[in-house]
């Protein structure tokens, strides 16, 4: 059992690659936590294939480090490695509040940025004790004083006891490890109240089952206890109790303020929610901790094997990724154009990435996507049948009829943009062109820091993309949802030769439907190839056409035997092949190759 005084609970926050899992290596390392043999590849903390590959952290990680400071008391550590992503935001402040302090690391070349302000706002309201520290100070880029100066500035911390660092090469780790002593403060909690424990991360190992990381808050858990999951209502027989140095050591019991895991034979991972209590069944809280809310998807698309026959390995698949991750959903759906598929539920547009990513590589699936789309509230007015009522609507191939519907309504964000000067025009032009609505416009230390509210309809596509391409990769970009709000939103259909396509059919607002469905038709004639009778595309909202392109025909010379004589045999020729042509147009049937699907689906991309 360790003494309260002597643990230390913190995490590290930071913008994207600014070196968070490179400094966790570092203290880990002069911790003695691994030996310098084992490590040999950096990021101990990222496990995933993908994560190491990109360099980014996907799910949160903890290790529990002995520390014995200058004054030559030994310590207890605890440190989580969370996601910085802004899609996994419900993740990272689950694991901020099960901290007391949090390092706020900020690269000395690039300063502060989006996501190290929402990283440092959601630490600020769990009450931490945050400590600065300016990594990569060795650069020939690096500006250790002027960043001081930032954090001043646009965070509002003291920064002149920053502790200055290089976490690649190991300067200051000695000095970073004496403020996390000296500044954090200790965990509270009461040893004899009631157990009450808060699940900060689960995921499935396929040896253990579910393994659970925890925080404990007051009590204790022991192996053998039987403890209840109170947002999950179920109840389990704890078999295992440890804590990560990063190798399992299994332990005889956690007690208050210490962090480690469990392990209970739990086969699904969908019964162990992020944010949830964990009580003794014989003796439970009154009360579960504050702050537990259900992961909501926010983006949906659809996922299709290219070929049909891969269609039961897909489902295999998904289902194994969903024993990972409980915040992805799926269920199964069909299209005229492409098959069998499932219809899935992502957090963000990083997330879907990841997902699509890791289906293509560990499971060797070709898969298309189609567009991404928000989850829309549909307002339907009452008819004799039935009284109004309220949808959600995830396939903008499900849109009821358009008589029925009263309004619609999409989500909204806000957006904080930071942006170097010269580039703040063409992303004002970018926002604007998006439906944006301006909040805020400052300046810090030669930089403009945009607030700006955007529907994320407009954003799910490709503004990400759009934003780092104008800005040249200086821009960051950081969001979080403020609800939803009505809009003047239209299903725009695509038709080929007459046919609706319901792979291609996207919810659009009103104003951009033309320019979309232009693009999108121009696009499509390019891909289709041509048939021998013409082919209209048009693009469609209700019964109304907005934009159309014609496929030109493939034409037979039927006239090329014909060689002198009367006009007339020749008219009469051509015009049995254009009787022939409309009648084949009639029951023609116009094959449009996979191909196409994939690169019209892509036109957001553009």
């Amino acid at each position: 059992m360790t003494d309260l005084s002597r643990i230390r609970n913190f995490s590290i926050i930071a913008h994207i690659d600014h070196g968070k899992s490179t400094l966790a290596d570092r203290l880990i390392q002069r911790t003695g936590g691994l030996t310098d043999r084992e490590m040999t590849h950096g990021q101990i903390l990222d496990n995933m294939d993908i994560e190491k590959e990109r360099g980014i952290t996907i799910k949160a990680q903890t290790v529990r480090l002995d520390y014995t400071a200058k004054d030559g008391l030994p310590y207890v550590l605890n440190l989580m490695d969370t996601p910085g992503h802004v899609d996994f935001a419900y993740e990272v402040s689950r694991s901020l509040a099960a901290c007391e302090g949090a390092l706020l690391v900020v690269d000395a070349a690039q300063g502060v940025e989006a996501q190290t302000l929402a990283n440092v706002y959601q630490s600020i309201e769990h009450d931490h004790e945050i400590v600065p520290v300016i990594n990569k100070i060795d650069l020939p880029a690096a500006e250790p004083d002027k960043v001081r100066q930032e954090i001043e500035d646009i965070v509002g911390l003291p920064a002149d006891d920053a502790v200055l660092t290089s976490a690649k090469s190991g300067i200051g780790i000695d000095e970073v490890l004496e403020a996390i002593v000296t500044r954090i403060p200790p965990p509270k909690g009461d040893r004899d109240a009631p157990l009450k424990a808060m699940l900060v991360d689960s995921w499935y190992d396929p040896y253990l089952g579910v393994v659970i990381l925890i925080r404990v808050i007051d009590g204790a858990i022991r192996k053998g206890q039987n403890v209840k999951f109170m947002a999950g209502g179920t109840q389990h027989l704890v078999d295992r109790v440890g804590a990560f140095r990063p190798k399992i050591e299994q332990l005889a019991e956690l007690g208050p303020g210490e962090i480690g895991f469990i392990t209970a034979q739990i086969k699904d991972i969908s019964e162990t929610r992020v944010g949830d209590t964990i009580t003794d069944v014989r003796k439970p809280a009154a009360e579960a901790l504050p702050g537990f809310k259900e992961v909501q998807p926010v983006v949906f698309c659809g996922l299709f094997p290219v070929d049909a026959n891969d269609f039961e390995k897909l489902r295999e698949s998904i289902s194994k990724l969903r024993l990972n991750d409980a915040s992805f959903s799926f269920e199964m759906e069909t299209s005229a154009a492409l098959g069998f598929g499932f219809r899935c539920g992502f957090l963000g547009l990083l997330h879907l990435e990841i997902i699509q990513e890791r289906l293509t590589r560990e499971y060797d699936l070709d898969l298309i996507t189609t567009a991404p789309s928000v989850v829309y509230r549909i307002h339907l007015s009452h008819s004799k049948e039935e009284a109004a009522k309220t949808i959600e609507l995830h396939n903008p191939a499900d849109m009821p009829d358009p008589n029925r519907i009263e309004s619609i309504e999409e989500p909204w964000i806000e957006a904080t943009i930071y942006v170097p000067d010269e580039h703040l025009g063409s992303i004002l032009k970018l926002c604007q062109d998006r439906r944006g609505i301006q909040k805020n416009l400052t300046y810090v230390a030669g930089r403009a820091q945009l607030t700006y509210e955007l529907p994320l309809n407009e954003v799910v596509f490709d503004f990400y993309d759009r934003l780092k391409s104008i800005s040249r990769g200086y821009a960051s970009f950081d969001y979080h949802q403020i609800g939803y709000r009505e809009g003047d939103l239209v299903k725009m259909s695509i038709l080929v030769n007459n046919e609706p396509v319901d792979a291609l059919s996207m919810i659009v607002h009103r104003g951009t439907a033309e320019a979309r469905g232009r693009g999108m038709c121009e696009r499509l004639k390019d891909l289709i190839p041509r048939h021998l009778f013409k082919i209209p595309i048009q693009a469609a909202i209700g019964g109304k056409v907005i934009a159309r392109e014609t496929i030109a025909a493939l034409r037979k010379d039927v006239t090329a035997k014909c060689y002198g004589g009367d006009i007339s045999r020749k008219k009469k020729l051509l015009e049995k092949q254009k009787a022939g042509k409309a009648r084949m147009r009639e029951y023609g049937s116009v094959s449009i190759p996979q191909e196409a699907f994939i690169a019209a689906l892509r036109m957001g991309e553009e």
